[in-house]
């Protein structure tokens, strides 16, 4: 199994990320993922497909985070891209789908193992429902420094 470390990759993660809307921001970070070789061509348009089926936004305190994944049939190595957005863009809300949240930091998976995912989901949202932590990694100036967060707080 992964651990949380070997998902994180300086190359993916972003700082201050600009885009106009939820699809556009879904696509573009696809297409990182895929650029680096971590995912399959299908993976954009399966995590498209799977935010808007089941939604990934979390109404967090302090930060507002959304987490879109999809299947790992999608996926060639497993990682997490980080995205700190420079203006929040509206997910709808994990569970009933109906509320938007104004996400300013995206955590996009890349599993390949499902036992790794579920292990990951729950580390995750150990973040989340910590303001502290979720503001701190939101304040990270550098990528190095985003990992060293990240790690501390999940290792």
């Amino acid at each position: 199994m992964n651990t949380f470390e070997s998902l994180l990759y300086e190359n993916l993660i972003l700082l201050d990320y600009k885009a106009d809307s939820k699809k556009e921001l879904l696509r573009n970070l696809a297409a990182i993922l895929e650029e680096h070789g971590f995912v399959k061509e299908s993976y954009s348009r399966a995590i498209i497909d799977r935010e808007n089926r089941y939604p990934t936004g979390l109404n967090t305190l302090g930060i507002k985070v959304a987490m879109p994944h999809t299947d790992s049939i999608h996926v060639h190595k497993p990682a997490i891209l980080v995205a700190k957005l420079a203006h929040p863009i509206a997910f709808k809300e994990m569970g009933g789908g109906v509320n938007d949240v104004e996400a300013s930091l995206i955590f996009m998976l890349a599993i390949t193992n499902p036992e790794c995912h579920v292990t990951t989901l729950s580390k995750l949202m150990s973040i989340f429902s910590d303001k502290g932590s979720l503001v701190s990694l939101y304040e990270a100036s550098t990528k190095a420094e985003v990992i060293q967060k990240l790690n501390a707080i999940l290792t």
